[in-house]
């Protein structure tokens, strides 16, 4: 992976946390502290890494479909739970 792929993928990360970040300026609705904030990040990003990977190392249409499929709802529910406090 080059540093500007890298690069690209943490903006957009950074763009996505943005939105909550500036909900919270508008909204009493939106009440995010620093950890949530890191965990959505990480959440985030690593599920644009997994999605990258997959999409340059898996050749076949189906199965690329199928694997970021996936990745999106394995994020998706992982997500969810996070954002009921279950945990």
């Amino acid at each position: 992976m080059t540093f500007k792929r890298l690069a690209v993928l943490a903006a957009f990360v950074a763009g996505v946390l943005c939105v909550p970040l500036i909900a919270m300026q508008f909204s009493s609705e939106v009440k995010w502290t620093t950890l949530d904030f890191v965990v959505a990040g990480c959440l985030l990003l690593a599920t644009a890494l997994a999605i990258d990977w997959v999409s340059h190392k898996v050749v076949t249409p189906k199965r690329r479909f199928f694997f970021i499929f996936v990745i999106a709802a394995i994020t998706l529910l992982v997500w969810v739970e996070l954002a009921v406090g279950i945990w």
